[in-house]
């Protein structure tokens, strides 16, 4: 199946609140989020869209988009442009609140459904950012460590672990990850020089 021709599938794609295979149905209509195209150099897999992003449709479309362009040090015209970018979270629609008001997992279904069929028909990417733990989980496999630090931590053996594309390990541009940032200075005073070079690479800017 095409690229073009799968996005069609998923932004129809009722199976969570329909016929859910994990957990209860999905409270509210879905609103599948994924943006690719056969040309995109960079690959940003983050976890599930959140309130802001399933009322708008844009994916980062929240300070979490803020200050992952800022990480990035890139503009809204480059990261919304589906040549450049692809943005394939681990769940497509939002998955609803939890108990004290923070989001939920991305769906399981979403993942085993659609997610390996995506990958397979972008085999032009360079370069993936896997945003959060469950990403994480899905892309790095053994690379991954007991905790998000010190996964992150070892964003150099992971970058050069000779595979392709090349993958960085960050943590979510949440505000709630502000004192995670202040306690590992060394994320951006190394890591994201780096990773801006890479990207310019991967991308063509």
């Amino acid at each position: 199946m095409t690229l073009d021709g799968l996005l069609q599938q998923i932004r129809m794609c009722r199976v969570c609140r329909d016929e859910p295979k994990y957990g209860s149905e999905l409270p509210h209509e879905p609103r599948p989020v994924c943006v690719a195209s056969n040309k995109a150099g960079l690959l940003i897999a983050g976890q599930a869209p959140g309130t802001r992003v399933h009322a708008s449709g844009i994916p980062f479309n929240d300070p979490s988009g803020d200050r992952l362009r800022a990480w990035m040090n890139v503009g809204r015209d480059v990261f919304y442009d589906e040549k450049k970018i692809a943005i394939v979270p681990m769940g497509f629609c939002f998955p609803g609140l939890d108990a004290k008001g923070g989001d939920l997992p991305p769906r399981r279904e979403c993942s085993e459904l659609w997610r390996d069929r995506v990958m397979k028909v972008l085999p032009q990417v360079r370069l993936v950012l896997v945003i959060g733990q469950y990403a994480h989980a899905y892309h790095l496999g053994k690379l991954r460590e007991k905790t998000l630090t010190a996964t992150v931590a070892k964003w150099r053996s992971i970058r050069d672990a000779g595979d392709v594309p090349m993958v960085y390990a960050l943590p979510h541009p949440s505000w709630r990850n502000n004192v995670w940032l202040k306690k590992n200075p060394w994320f951006e005073a190394e890591l994201l020089p780096v990773l801006r070079h890479d990207i310019k690479a991967a991308i063509g800017i």
